[in-house]
């Protein structure tokens, strides 16, 4: 699975991209993803897209599946610049 990274401005830079596509301040996103909870960037979501994101969250496989496709490689490859 790919790691955060520990890098703060490219740590920075993933939340500033995820904000714009979710319309989320980044503050908000870094202070949720923090304390475990995604209630703002769930909040920006269609229902059926929020309630796939919480299925996976609360499935480890699903999760750890997800993660190790080549698209979501690629996508943190490309937002980690």
């Amino acid at each position: 699975m790919p790691q955060m990274p520990k890098d703060p401005a490219k740590m920075d830079a993933l939340l500033q991209a995820v904000s714009q596509k979710l319309g989320v301040p980044a503050d908000t996103l870094r202070k949720e993803l923090q304390a475990g909870k995604f209630d703002a960037a769930l909040a920006q979501m269609r229902p059926q897209e929020a309630a796939a994101f919480q299925k996976i969250l609360s499935n480890p496989q699903l999760l750890q599946q997800m993660m190790s496709s080549k698209q979501a490689k690629a996508l943190y490859e490309k937002l980690k610049g």
